[in-house]
């Protein structure tokens, strides 16, 4: 990474795949301290509540269809 790379914002992707690697427990220290320097805490609070809902409601969808697939 060179000094420009340093001071320009994340993008959504590199939010993305940060989000979801700190999901599932896999965030790189390079990446973590990539997210502190250049992320802001707001767009990251944002997308982990995002994430979240997202996984809660297809969760509660697979649940309802393997209870109605098993005729309960």
């Amino acid at each position: 990474m060179d000094e420009q790379d340093d001071n320009k914002p994340l993008t959504f992707r590199e939010m993305m795949q940060s989000v979801l690697a700190a999901a599932f427990g896999v965030q790189s220290g390079k990446n973590r301290a990539r997210d502190f320097s250049r992320g802001k805490p707001s767009h990251f609070i944002l997308l982990g509540v995002l994430f979240t809902s997202i996984f809660v409601l297809v969760l509660f969808a697979l649940v309802r269809l393997v209870l109605h697939l098993a005729g309960v």
